[in-house]
C-alpha cells in the first residue's frame, strides 16, 4: 500500500463514477485514501439534496462498502482539532482535521479555494482538484491507472 495519503472531500465522493474510479485506484495501491464519518455524512446529505429520489439505504450500502473495501480509510480522533482550525468556510474544518490526523499530503476537492494554500502549508497538506490528482496518478503509474479504470 502506498504511504501517499489523500483525504477525499465530500464533494468528490458525491459522484458515484468518480468515487468508483478513486476507489479502484486506491485498491490498486496507487495511494491511501482517507475520509471520516463526517465526510460520509456530508456526501450523503449532498446526494439526497440533489437527488431526493435516491433511497437512503442505497447510500448507506455504498458507505458501508467503501469502509469494508478500505477499512483503514476512515479516520477518527480528529474532532478535538476542529475548533482550533481556521478556514474560509468553518464547515470545512473537519476535512482539514481529518487530513492532519491521517497524515495526508493532499485533500482532493472541487473547492480548492476553501482550503487556502498558506493555511494548509502549515500542516504539509495541499488541496488538489480531482483532475489534477488523477493526472498525477496517471503520470506516476499509467499502466496501473488504465487497468484500475477499466474495472469501473
Amino acid at each position: 500500500m502506498s504511504h501517499f495519503t489523500a483525504v477525499l472531500d465530500a464533494n468528490v465522493l458525491h459522484s458515484q463514477p468518480l468515487t468508483s474510479l478513486l476507489l479502484e485506484l486506491a485498491v490498486a495501491r496507487l495511494y491511501r485514501p482517507a475520509w471520516s464519518q463526517d465526510i460520509h455524512a456530508e456526501w450523503r446529505r449532498s446526494v439526497l439534496r440533489a437527488r431526493p429520489e435516491v433511497d437512503p439505504a442505497a447510500l448507506d450500502r455504498r458507505r458501508d462498502a467503501m469502509d469494508a473495501a478500505l477499512p483503514d480509510a476512515c479516520v477518527s480522533g480528529y474532532a478535538p482539532m476542529i475548533q482550533a482550525l481556521t478556514l474560509p468556510d468553518p464547515d470545512d474544518r473537519h476535512v482539514l482535521a481529518a487530513a492532519v490526523r491521517a497524515k495526508a499530503q493532499v485533500i482532493v476537492t472541487f473547492n480548492e479555494r476553501d482550503f487556502p494554500a498558506d493555511t494548509l502549508a502549515g500542516f504539509d497538506v495541499v488541496a488538489q482538484h480531482p483532475d489534477v490528482f488523477l493526472r498525477h496518478l496517471v503520470d506516476l503509474q499509467p499502466a496501473l491507472c488504465v487497468h484500475a479504470s477499466s474495472r469501473c
